[in-house]
């Protein structure tokens, strides 16, 4: 099974196709070469294996989406 995670862009460089993206405060720098649209700082993208897959257009689910998995996980750990 695999699981995307997103990721807000912090930067990006489109001549180098990669962005910055943050998630549960860690950043990480992921490839955008399967992105057809401009990534633009702000936005949502989600992650896997250290390639972003597909853009999320609704900031509202992403950061759902976060509090979900910190919720199913990231708290469990403690």
């Amino acid at each position: 099974m695999c699981l995307g995670i997103p990721g807000q862009v912090i930067t990006v460089d489109r001549t180098e196709n990669w962005a910055v993206v943050e998630s549960f405060g860690v950043q990480k720098k992921v490839s955008i070469l399967l992105i057809d649209e401009e990534v633009i700082p702000g936005e949502y993208l989600m992650v896997h294996a250290g390639c972003a897959i597909g853009k999320i257009n609704d900031a509202d689910y992403a950061q759902e989406t976060l509090e979900l998995l910190k919720e199913a996980y990231l708290d469990k750990q403690e």
